[in-house]
């Protein structure tokens, strides 16, 4: 059995970042607004499947879902001393991006046995436009692992951020929330394939809302 909760401390530091440095960028310099957020599990395991357009993902969407949040970081952040703890603190957790699939998957289930939820992007890289065109199965793969529910969210506007910028341009951000799903049934390829292009339908429809 999982913990109920993540520990205390990391709790104690998720709080401390959120309303010290990502919680005033993406209310005022962003313009933030979210949707759906009482649709999130409080306790619990739990895998977030969500769009990616920017290095800034991240953070806002562990800030708007208001739990932290687990991601998969390359190995090589994990050899930088300070950051090694700092990142490990915040629950990320190391993955060889030139490894097999099966070193993120027990990652990934080793996070949400502590109680986490962990945080996985449907593509896997950074879009330009936003949107999901084509989508892994690894994120339900391991909900299905982990017998975990997911959450679906979509990030509107994060690819604009770094565009054609040294600096962060001021664009408006909007995040939604969807209520979560059922934990998969089974890791069969065929029901994987059809919960994740599922999944990839609600982000999508939920980025066609625009701001």
């Amino acid at each position: 059995m999982g913990r109920e909760r993540e520990p205390g401390f990391n709790l104690a530091l998720y709080h401390l970042f959120k309303w010290s440095v990502v919680a005033p960028l993406f209310h005022s310099y962003f313009r933030g607004a979210v949707y759906g957020a009482e649709h999130v599990p409080m306790t619990g395991p739990l895998v977030i499947v969500a769009n990616h357009g920017s290095y800034f993902d991240p953070p806002m969407l562990s800030n708007c879902v208001r739990r932290p949040v687990a991601f998969m970081a390359k190995t090589e952040l994990f050899q930088v001393p300070v950051l090694k703890q700092a990142i490990s603190a915040y629950g990320a957790y190391p993955v060889q991006r030139s490894g097999a699939d099966q070193g993120a998957i027990k990652a990934a289930l080793g996070v949400l046995e502590q109680g986490w939820a962990t945080g996985i992007f449907l593509q896997g890289t950074r879009t330009e436009d936003g949107r999901i065109d084509n989508p892994k199965l690894g994120a339900l793969l391991i909900a299905a692992k982990a017998n975990a529910p997911i959450l679906p969210v979509c990030l509107w506007g994060t690819e604009k951020i770094l565009q054609g910028k040294s600096l962060p341009n001021p664009t408006p951000i909007t995040v939604r929330i969807a209520p979560p799903l059922p934990a998969p049934e089974s890791s069969d390829r065929a029901h994987l394939q059809a919960l994740t292009s599922h999944c990839t339908d609600i982000i999508n429809a939920l980025h066609d809302q625009g701001r």
